[in-house]
């Protein structure tokens, strides 16, 4: 069986590091971080089993395995990215492409769909999945969900308000946050140990997860408490999934950005809705 290929982010991180020598204009070029450019290509290295930079005190050094392989990543890179010019054709009443992590599909932008398909009924709506700010530079999407810092997310994205964090627990669960389990959404700056240290000290997090959505849907089916970004639970608190668990709210320091194509008239009336809130439902 063929040994399979490493992940393409790995790949890309390598590339961008050989051409500018430096982890850290590699992630400014890909809207990472630096110490992220740098794990990736540690685990593209692990991986082939062979060191690619010589990491010197002012800077990266190419190895005689790293400056082999850099032509051979930089080609199949650009071919990839010729082959998807003029790839997309849309439909005569046009397509709204939509990029944002499965979080924000769930708890934003699904919710509102219908209401907006029926302002735009022909429109076609694409939903593609992105996570982290690199993962975009693979589309060519009219709207731009991104998470992260200001520094990674670029400086074509407004910020997203309330960029809060928020404890919240189904209705249906009695108790506060010193008697029930605490959900803990990790890969973040900001979690319980900056509520403890700002509100009040609380116990260590029994459930963990990777990402706010998923944090959010634990807690709206009784699991405990998540804390969680509170523009993303909006809705959920609106309907009453969710509730508010303290009433008390934390800095974040990531969030939730967007970028849109100013020349299509839905995705600045999506724009509008998300960053200012619908006329229709000032309330949300």
């Amino acid at each position: 069986m063929a040994k399979s290929l490493p992940p393409l982010g790995w790949l890309r991180s390598f590339e961008a590091a050989a051409r500018h020598l430096s982890f850290t204009a590699a992630a400014e070029e890909l809207g990472l971080t630096q110490s992220a450019i740098s794990q990736q290509v540690k685990s593209l290295e692990t991986r082939l089993g062979v060191p690619l930079f010589t990491r010197r005190a002012r800077g990266l050094a190419l190895t005689d395995v790293g400056r082999r392989l850099l032509p051979n990543v930089e080609a199949p890179l650009q071919a990839l990215a010729t082959a998807m010019v003029g790839m997309d054709t849309e439909p005569p009443g046009g397509i709204l492409t939509i990029a944002a992590s499965v979080s924000v599909a769930q708890w934003i932008i699904a919710p509102w769909l219908p209401e907006f398909r029926l302002r735009h009924p022909t429109t076609n709506i694409r939903l593609l999945s992105a996570i982290w700010p690199d993962d975009y530079h693979l589309f060519r999407a009219d709207i731009e969900i991104r998470f992260g810092s200001a520094r990674q997310v670029g400086p074509d994205a407004d910020a997203i308000l309330p960029n809060r964090l928020i404890a919240v627990k189904s209705p249906k669960l009695a108790g506060g946050l010193q008697d029930l389990p605490l959900i803990e959404a990790v890969g973040t700056s900001s979690g319980w140990q900056s509520w403890s240290k700002a509100i009040g000290k609380t116990p260590q997090p029994a459930l963990q997860t990777d990402t706010y959505g998923m944090a959010l849907h634990l807690a709206s089916l009784g699991n405990g408490v998540a804390l969680v970004n509170e523009w993303l639970a909006g809705h959920a608190l609106q309907t009453g999934l969710v509730e508010r668990a303290h009433p008390a709210s934390i800095p974040a320091h990531e969030g939730y950005y967007l970028s849109i194509d100013q020349s299509k008239p839905a995705a600045a009336e999506m724009r509008a809705w998300l960053m200012q809130g619908d006329p229709d439902h000032s309330a949300r």
